[in-house]
């Protein structure tokens, strides 16, 4: 029995019907000015290191204030797939906090330490460079930003699809306590404290924390826990800002980030074999039978220090210095049943330290920033593969160690008043070390996890190797003002994945293995359109763009007689073509609709792979011949068309009674695939829509708000990943990971000043 909260149906009804009543102590003449909360308003953004107009910024750019998110209830960063065209942003198969990110068909679906993510995450200018503890809380929080396309010239590291960045609240010079208790179905129950302590007149401390608990959607049947997709999330940050004068600033910040969930296992979605003979498939898709056990931690930290001079009036120069880390143990129950078909656990370490120098630079007519660029990051880890059915398993261990030189400039020039032009370039040399280690044992369990007793039988890979990637990426862009609130743009820019070494890769099966895998590289182009109309009653923000993808770092696994094995090869190229429409339209002062569509064609040109056949002219009796798949093969976590509305009313009360707010969001995805063939057992096969409304409720002096917030309030049924090793020898293994059930919650938030 999952454990709902006795309101949770009524809740659901009343925040849906709310959206369509108005109490009677409603106050029919008070004006409410058009804000953030609801969608329309003068978007400053630091997309380009600078802050400017959205509408000014010649690049397609999603942006999000923190009291339109907190309308919403938001709660991760997942959310933003809801409201952002051509975005993909879900939490890994097999995780609770491991982020999977896609924007425009481009992203990176394996979350193995070495691999670079084709999407990049930044935490106040800080790069995150490993997903694992990347599905980021949203708390005490400024605004998130989504940048579309290739980035590089402006931001530290180089990223081929996109870039989110998460701003954190400044602190201010004023003291204030922040709290946040939050109720809800499924046992859920979070809080959430801020505060800032001014210490006189040029220093302020500051620090918040957060506590994230929820029961599980759904059962594991085996154990009787009902602890499946449950939540147990720690968090903190904590600040210094001090300001000797007004040219200099310091910024001192430390966060740290503990993930206490239980594993998951996902839900089989065919009967089982083998050793998983007589595994059914559950009613319900948050089930399973998994008896590999829920342990499972993932832990980040780290600290930054930015600082800042302005030189004078044009030149201001700045400096972010990085260290950051994380380790997570966790198993994966692939076969989902209590025998041991293919039960498998892994751990992972990484550590980062960056180093930053910028120069922002600006003049009558021109602006710009320049800058160099430092990384030097390790991820490493460990797996076992024990194949229950013959006994045996495969150790699997290793590390990548990058280090990254970086010089990118990119400048602004207007040429008139309504012509601008803007150019940017970058340079970029990885070095990386790759090193893997992979043994057969006989018995479940290898010594990496604890099983001294296991007999070592063969290696299968055992190397070290160096390779050097380096490349040079410009982009360049015009823009015209048709009128002073309408603004056109063409834009170029390419792209650059740095390559790396397959942690998998076996070279008993693919000895090429030990020479890695090359860079992949794109070449965007962009025409877009941004303004407002209607009295300033309407906005938009249009985009058309194509890239052209080559040498894509493809990943697959593949059973084989004696295991699985890797391939990791530049055997892609593609073409990608689409456009995105967003923007918000007030009705009136207190009526706005927000919305959103993106559309994606994206067509493999090339994909390349091996298969054995008869050698006619033997020996050897077999050959390995090429074939180009590109006619079957597909994009994954890229569906054709998604949308997106959200309409927002905000109402005073009479007498004192403060203000009312109340959204309903609608969020479409069409129908998508999880990997690069059409597989109909994972893939997402049909289209979906999510239901989400919220009402708030705030005092007239601004303090409390008490808010109810139902999610997904049609309890639509949707994948967001999915594995599969069919066959007699892995027990048969289908399983899907979905995303949450309809949830409601009450909040209550109170500021002391």
């Amino acid at each position: 029995m999952k454990k709902l909260a006795v309101y949770s149906v009524q809740a659901a009804a009343a925040c849906a019907a709310s959206m369509f009543a108005v109490p009677a102590v409603l106050a029919q003449d008070a004006p409410v000015a058009r804000s953030s909360v609801t969608g329309l308003e003068e978007v400053t953004v630091t997309a380009r290191r600078r802050e400017e107009s959205l509408q000014d910024v010649p690049i397609a750019v999603s942006a999000f204030s923190a009291e339109r998110i907190q309308a919403i209830g938001a709660q991760d960063i997942t959310w933003l797939q809801q409201s952002t065209p051509n975005l993909t942003l879900q939490v890994a198969r097999g995780t609770n906090s491991t982020l999977i990110a896609f924007i425009r068909g481009i992203g990176q679906q394996d979350p193995l330490w070495g691999f670079e993510p084709g999407v990049g995450l930044y935490v106040d200018d800080v790069y995150v460079a490993r997903p694992q503890g990347a599905v980021l809380d949203i708390y005490d929080i400024e605004r998130l930003e989504v940048l579309r396309g290739p980035q590089g010239t402006l931001y530290g590291r180089n990223t081929i699809g996109g870039a989110i960045k998460y701003v954190t609240r400044p602190l201010g010079d004023e003291a204030r306590l922040d709290t946040k208790l939050t109720l809800g179905t499924y046992a859920q129950h979070d809080f959430i404290a801020s505060g800032v302590l001014p210490l006189g007149d040029t220093l302020s401390v500051g620090g918040s924390a957060a506590i994230y608990r929820r029961d599980g959607y759904g059962e594991n049947q085996f154990t009787g826990k009902e602890n499946h997709y449950a939540k147990s999330v720690d968090a903190f940050r904590m600040s210094a800002d001090w300001n000797p004068t007004d040219a200099l600033s310091f910024r001192l910040a430390a966060d740290y980030v503990e993930d206490n969930s239980p594993a998951k296992h996902g839900h089989r979605e065919v009967p089982g074999l083998g050793l998983t003979a007589g595994e059914q498939v559950l009613d319900d898709i948050y089930d399973t039978r998994a008896g590999a056990g829920d342990d499972n931690l993932v832990r980040n930290q780290g600290v930054s220090l930015t600082a800042a001079w302005q030189l004078n009036d044009a030149i201001t120069l700045k400096s972010i210095t990085a260290y950051r880390d994380g380790k997570t143990n966790t198993l994966i129950d692939f076969d989902a049943s209590p025998q041991p078909a293919l039960d498998i656990p892994g751990r992972y370490e990484d550590d980062q330290t960056s180093q930053e120098f910028q120069v922002l630079f600006e003049g009558e007519r021109w602006q710009g920033v320049a800058g160099l660029y430092y990384l030097d990051a390790s991820a490493s880890g460990a797996f076992d593969t024990p194949i229950g059915a013959l006994g045996l398993t495969i150790a699997t261990s290793g590390y990548v160690d990058t280090t990254s030189y970086a010089a990118f400039a990119d400048v602004s020039y207007s040429i008139t008043d309504r012509w601008r032009v803007s150019l940017g370039g970058r340079y970029t040399e990885d070095e990386k070390e790759g090193s893997v280690l992979r043994q057969d044992y006989l018995g479940l369990g290898s010594p990496l996890f604890g099983n001294d007793a296991a007999v070592f039988f063969r290696t299968r890979t055992d190397y070290v190797n160096t390779r050097t990637f380096d490349k040079f990426t410009p982009r360049a862009s015009v823009s015209f003002d048709f009128t002073d609130s309408m603004t056109t743009y063409a834009s170029y820019s390419e792209g650059f994945k740095s390559g790396g070494f397959d942690m998998r890769g076996d070279a008993i099966f693919t000895p090429d293995t030990v020479n890695g895998y090359d860079p992949e590289n794109v070449t965007s182009y962009e025409i877009g359109l941004k303004g407002t109309t209607w009295d300033d009653r309407l906005s938009y923000n249009f985009a058309v763009f194509r890239a052209d993808y080559t040498d894509q770092q493809i990943t697959r696994q593949e059973p084989t007689a004696t295991g699985v094995a890797s391939f990791v090869d530049n055997a892609g190229s593609s073409t990608i073509q689409g456009a995105e429409l967003e923007g918000a339209i007030a009705f009136t002062d207190r009526l706005t609709l927000s919305y959103g569509v993106g559309w994606t064609d994206a067509e493999f040109d090339e994909y390349n792979t091996f298969t054995v056949v008869p050698n006619p002219t033997p020996p050897p009796a077999t050959i390995t011949v090429p074939v180009d798949l590109a006619d079957t093969a597909v994009f994954q976590n890229t569906p054709e068309w998604n949308g997106n509305l959200t309409l927002s009313y905000a109402q005073p009360l009479s007498a004192g009674w403060g203000s009312l707010l109340a959204t309903l969001t609608g969020s479409y995805r069409d129908s998508y695939h999880m990997f690069e063939f059409e597989n109909p057992l994972l893939d997402q096969t049909e289209d979906y829509t999510l239901v989400d409304a919220s009402v708030a409720w705030t005092s007239a002096n601004d303090k409390l708000t008490l808010q109810l917030t139902g999610r997904n309030l049609t309890d639509e049924e949707y994948k967001i990943g999915g594995y599969q090793f069919l066959g007699a020898l892995f027990g048969n293994i289908v399983n899907s990971f979905y995303g949450p059930p309809r949830t409601v919650s009450l909040s209550a938030s109170y500021r002391f000043d």
